[in-house]
């Protein structure tokens, strides 16, 4: 039986998300190891994406590392050049499978304002049948409720649910649920997961 809905991550799956990169490119490789080294970056955005604000979490954080202020406020101020760029293939593959009349969800570690933000540059992301956002669920993959939500909020049972994230742990994740995954590690792969599955013909999935 083919999958009768498709789950997207968006981070590194529809839209790039390398913070180091970024900071590498403003402040230099040796100074951003040594903030990421004294500021849990990585964790605050976590906070963030458990739906406390974007703004005041950011800001907080960089009052609490003068040393930092002005660097980790970028994380804030300069976001979207943090989220960037598309991924062309993924967006060519999501529109491929709605065209069929696929139903496409995203189960996406997000901010509620910072997913705002991204969708002002993305417009795409207002596109999806049905959106979990984990900073209006207020919680974050890989906890298992994140994926019982959506099983609850769409109807669609484990089985038919085919999801595809760049991170292992929220692949396990769904896989201890009955999901059906694919771990992401480029659109060529996801292409092939889905011609596979019989969702796609390979002409659709280029």
């Amino acid at each position: 039986m083919k999958p009768k809905a498709v789950v997207f991550d968006i981070g590194n799956v529809l839209i790039e998300w390398q913070p180091e990169r970024f900071f590498d490119s403003v402040v230099g490789e040796t100074r951003r190891r040594e903030m990421f080294a004294q500021v849990d970056l990585h964790g605050m955005n976590d906070r963030v994406d458990s739906g406390e604000n974007f703004t005041d979490t950011v800001y907080a954080t960089a009052d609490a590392y003068p040393a930092w202020r002005d660097e980790i406020r970028m994380w804030h101020d300069r976001w979207i050049e943090m989220a960037a760029p598309v991924i062309p293939h993924s967006l060519r593959l999501m529109k491929a499978l709605q065209s069929k009349g696929i139903p496409v969800f995203s189960l996406t570690n997000f901010g509620i304002q910072s997913y705002v933000l991204a969708a002002r540059h993305y417009p795409f992301l207002h596109e999806f049948d049905r959106d979990f956002i984990s900073g209006h669920l207020a919680m974050i993959k890989p906890v298992p409720e994140i994926y019982a939500a959506l099983e609850n909020q769409s109807g669609v049972s484990p089985a038919d649910l085919i999801f595809t994230d760049d991170r292992a742990d929220n692949i396990a994740a769904a896989q201890a649920r009955g999901w059906r995954t694919h771990l992401f590690e480029g659109p060529e792969g996801w292409a092939a997961r889905l011609v596979s599955e019989g969702l796609l013909s390979a002409e659709e999935a280029t």
